[in-house]
């Protein structure tokens, strides 16, 4: 069954565009567009691990930061279209590399495509897991499909103030969403799972990126996700925030996060009882960890 060709409703805007010949929201065609696929180090300990994470970058995004770091490939500016057999041989070449993983950056709007590409990839003897790096705006049916294909979710918590999620997000309802989205992913893989060398093979790992002027609204989200979910789920508190030079509109963010909001919402964890956490160390705002999209490995 062709979903998009039928009105594409992957995702919460529900363009219902025909996405063999034209693009919505996201702009996404039918066929997916990549802009990087290499070995990826800057992910949480346990998906990079030493060898790195296997990461294809796809082009075009359903939310809309302003504050966005890839916006020259959300926009949908950059990237190559790539067939689904082609896709399937990267997912090898990953491997033979070494990646500890195959992690799928923004892939949300191509999910119709993908769960072909990892059943075969599967089927033909990929050893490795597949990581679904994702926004979680996008309706939890959708993830619901990719149950026994995806082995780590690996999905963002951007907002549960849903006015913030408007403003710098442009994304109408995405708390609720993204909590229902989580739902779905938490009960296809309900605990973290590890290997000796303590690299993940399964489980939910849960990210909120701090941004200025918003540690209440981090700590309400850190307080929701442990309540919820307890220690079956990781929360990944990050503090890279880093402006990108379009936020004159913007600017109560047009600021890197303080130090002492990042500490406070560290002990804020802590004081919860959280142990299953990952929390970023040093000067991480900075754009040395954004990765080349020249279309390496497509």
């Amino acid at each position: 069954m062709n979903e998009l060709s039928a009105g594409c409703r992957l995702c919460p805007r529900e363009c219902g565009v025909d996405r063999d010949n034209t693009t919505g929201y996201c702009h996404a065609g039918n066929e997916p567009m990549m802009a990087r696929a290499a070995l990826h180090m800057w992910e949480e300990p346990c998906i990079s691990g030493v060898n790195g994470s296997g990461a294809v970058f796809f082009t075009g995004c359903n939310m809309g930061c302003v504050f966005c770091q890839n916006k020259e490939i959300s926009s949908g500016n950059v990237g190559k279209m790539v067939s689904k057999e082609r896709l399937i041989e990267i997912y090898f070449e990953l491997q033979e590399a070494g990646a500890n993983n195959i992690n799928l950056v923004t892939a949300d709007m191509y999910l119709s495509v993908i769960r072909y590409t990892i059943a075969s990839a599967k089927a033909s003897g990929l050893k490795i897991p597949f990581i679904l790096n994702t926004s979680s705006y996008i309706h939890e049916d959708v993830i619901k499909s990719m149950e026994g294909l995806i082995d780590i979710y690996l999905a963002d918590m951007k907002y549960i103030r849903d006015e913030d999620a408007i403003r710098y997000s442009n994304a109408g309802g995405y708390t609720e969403c993204a909590k229902r989205a989580i739902d779905e992913m938490v009960r296809q893989q309900p605990e973290c799972v590890f290997d000796p060398a303590g690299i993940i093979k399964s489980g939910v790992i849960v990210r909120h990126l701090l941004m200025p002027g918003m540690l209440i609204q981090a700590k309400m989200i850190t307080a929701y996700l442990y309540k919820k979910y307890g220690d079956s789920i990781y929360i990944s508190l990050m503090n890279q925030y880093t402006p990108n030079g379009h936020l004159k509109n913007y600017p109560e963010i047009d600021r890197i996060v303080s130090d002492r909001d990042y500490r406070s919402l560290i002990r804020y964890a802590d004081g919860l009882g959280i142990t299953c956490a990952y929390v970023q160390e040093g000067r991480t705002a900075n754009p040395y960890y954004i990765p080349d999209f020249d279309m390496t490995g497509i």
